[in-house]
């Protein structure tokens, strides 16, 4: 699992692999991973340190 491409589902309780992964920035300029969860499907999101 790369760094970065993972996130905790809150329906599967534990941390996943990211589908379909895009980095975005949020309104605060902090980078950030959303994708979805590769067992069920949900939306997983990931804030990532600001360098």
């Amino acid at each position: 699992m790369a760094d970065g491409t993972t996130g905790y589902c809150v329906k599967c309780k534990a941390k996943v692999e990211l589908k379909d992964a895009q980095k975005i920035t949020m309104k605060n300029g902090r980078p950030a991973m959303k994708g979805k969860c590769s067992t069920c499907g949900t939306s997983v999101f990931r804030i990532l340190p600001s360098k």
